[in-house]
């Protein structure tokens, strides 16, 4: 069994959205004890759907933690049902966005608690604590934020509609974060950075997933002022995204898609990358250090093996 008791007296901070973000985002909190773990998430995507507030990054992310995402998809729950998007379909709706029934309760009763004033990070907490997770997870923002996205073929497009209802198929022009410049960081995500002893950016799509965060009031300044090493785990392996469009936007938004490509986005926000050994040539080119691993995340074990080389490059950068 392996010793990691080498981190704990750690406090880390991860930035994530999405699936890979997850999926590191687990690993992390499997390796630290617990409570040292603060996740704040992309609430870009966040949007109304049938009334509803419904926040897929947050609950990605939360789902990860408790264990009971779907196993396959990376998103929702294992073994959910759709019997109401069936019956949506029978009336005729297009029922595009595939909400299942046990994520609905999720749903209902997040929209229910900020109707009565509650914030959303005091109701992720809430959802969050009775699932029996035990890192801390953070809203980016209890302020709305929303990415859309400016496409060649549709117009400007909310960010659901553009990844889920068509596929991130249609051209990006640039992307938008509706709402970002007067939007301020939840309650203890500032806190959280400036008391962590080490920061990690999960392997999530730059432009779409950790970019609204850096948007908000102060985040890209927080980061730029920390006093600890800040490293990013690369969404790109061999030129191709993971999981999502990331490959795809950076080459239609001029930005090179590639571990070299990672790294120039961040910049000095970054004081290292850790890359797959697929990209370990690519090393050379790349300005910052940099760390070559298997970082493909298939299963369980392969989250906690990441989590677990981020975390003690991360110490050797310290010092």
């Amino acid at each position: 069994m392996t010793d990691d008791s080498a981190f704990a007296n750690e406090r880390v901070v991860a930035l994530a959205g999405g699936v890979g973000g997850a999926k590191l985002a687990d690993g992390l909190a499997r390796v630290l004890p617990p409570g040292a773990l603060t996740v704040i998430v992309n609430t870009g995507d966040d949007f109304t759907h049938y009334g509803l507030h419904v926040s897929p990054d947050l609950d990605t992310v939360m789902y990860t933690l408790a264990g009971i995402a779907h196993p396959v998809n990376g998103w929702g729950l294992a073994d959910d049902t759709r019997q109401m998007i069936e019956m949506m379909k029978r009336y005729g709706d297009e029922a595009w966005f595939g909400l299942g029934d046990r994520d609905l309760a999720t749903n209902l009763l997040r929209t229910h608690a900020l109707a009565n004033g509650w914030s959303l990070s005091q109701i992720t907490h809430d959802l969050a604590s009775r699932l029996g997770v035990t890192s801390h997870l953070l809203p980016m923002s209890d302020m709305s934020v929303a990415t859309n996205v400016d496409t060649i073929e549709m117009g400007i497009l909310k960010f659901q509609e553009y990844f889920v209802r068509h596929r991130w198929q249609p051209v990006v022009k640039r992307v938008l974060y509706e709402g970002a410049e007067s939007a301020y960081p939840a309650p203890g995500v500032k806190e959280a950075l400036e008391t962590a002893t080490m920061i990690v950016i999960c392997p999530s799509n730059p432009v779409l997933s950790v970019e609204p965060i850096l948007r908000v009031q102060g985040m890209r300044a927080a980061l730029e002022a920390r006093t600890v090493p800040c490293v990013v785990v690369s969404p790109i392996v061999a030129g191709a995204a993971l999981k999502g469009p990331a490959a795809k936007l950076m080459a239609e938004l001029d930005l090179e898609p590639s571990v070299i490509g990672i790294a120039d986005y961040y910049g000095r926000l970054i004081d290292g990358i850790v890359i797959d050994n697929e990209d370990s040539a690519s090393s050379q080119h790349i300005k910052q250090p940099s760390l070559a691993s298997n970082i493909v995340m298939r299963e369980v074990t392969d989250r906690v093996r990441v989590a677990r080389e981020v975390l003690a490059w991360n110490k050797e950068l310290m010092r």
